[in-house]
């Protein structure tokens, strides 16, 4: 009986093979790399610890100055000021100024507060309504309080108030809300200090892993060597010490995250309380999700980062004998 090629029939190629060797290989290696972690609990629990609470100091201050941010957006158009007039300008007169300022392009409203509802309000609010009845004569001028459009600049606003303060109605121009401006240059100053602070701890964090990861590579010496030995290059000896940084990045991270949103659930009772004083509504903003993963990213970054490095120094070092 002849036996016949099918000369049709296709041999399948497994071009995933290579792949799923590759996978297969990295999986088992991460599985490794957490079990050795597992078998020096406490040396593992400190580190993860230090590099959780170095992840967490910077993450809690942003978090804390984007909760004061957010309180004070609504102070961002707060740029209003007060215009005191002369005790000679009559109310007419102040109707009269306060009509003519309206009508500038770079005004967005203006509001005549007399001098009679200005010495009824601090006599409700000072609570000296008695004593100030004795008065002979109301001693406060009449007002304006001006808010400026919402398309000024610094500069503008600037020549705005020089040009009411030069008006022969006007005593004073008193500027209510410069400590706003000072409040958010601190702001921004805080933001540049959690920069580099974060920098430095960052720098901190590569240097505890690496130490780390040389001691690890140190009490493996011989087993190295034996793997060169039989013809493993460093690209494979590596592999080990990479992982082992990529869990100690990812399981601080993780229990960085766990710190600040801790803390973050101890601040929310306080802060309802401060917000019912003030019968406000105050809530406590927490990490996002885009945050969170950031987190994480940046401690696997470092973690992989320090391994990589402490692990090619090293692995020049060590060959055969």
């Amino acid at each position: 009986m002849a036996v016949t090629r099918n000369s049709d029939a296709v041999t399948p190629v497994r071009s995933s093979g290579a792949f799923s060797v590759w996978l297969t290989r990295h999986a088992s290696t991460s599985v490794g790399a957490l079990g050795r972690l597992s078998r020096q609990p406490f040396a593992s629990l400190m580190i993860i610890l230090v590099i959780g609470v170095t992840l967490a100091l910077p993450a809690a201050i942003n978090v804390i100055v984007k909760n004061v941010q957010s309180v004070s957006s609504s102070w961002n158009n707060a740029l209003d000021f007060s215009v005191y007039l002369k005790q000679s300008v009559s109310v007419a007169e102040a109707e009269n100024l306060s009509q003519l300022i309206r009508q500038r392009a770079d005004i967005e409203s203006v509001e005549l507060i007399t001098a009679e509802q200005a010495l009824a309000e601090f006599k409700q609010q000072s609570g000296f309504g008695a004593a100030l009845d004795q008065l002979g004569e109301n001693p406060l001028p009449h007002a304006l309080v001006v808010r400026p459009g919402p398309g000024n600049t610094g500069a503008s606003l600037t020549l705005l108030q020089e040009e009411i303060g030069n008006l022969p109605e006007t005593e004073l121009v008193q500027v209510d809300t410069e400590w706003v401006q000072r409040f958010h240059a601190i702001l921004d100053i805080v933001r540049q200090a959690i920069a580099i602070g974060s920098a430095l701890l960052g720098m901190a964090i590569v240097v505890i892993i690496g130490n780390t990861i040389r001691l690890d590579i140190e009490n493996r010496r011989e087993e190295i060597e034996v793997t060169k030995l039989i013809g493993a290059d460093n690209a494979f000896v590596r592999r080990p010490f990479l992982w082992t940084g990529f869990w100690y990045g990812l399981l601080g991270g993780s229990f960085a995250l766990l710190l600040v949103q801790y803390g973050l659930y101890l601040l929310k009772e306080p802060v309802a309380r401060l917000a019912g004083l003030y019968q406000g509504n105050i809530s406590v903003a927490t990490l996002g999700a885009a945050e969170s993963a950031a987190i994480l990213g940046i401690a696997v970054f470092l973690g992989l980062l320090a391994s990589w490095i402490t692990a090619a120094r090293h692995m020049r070092r060590i060959e055969p004998r």
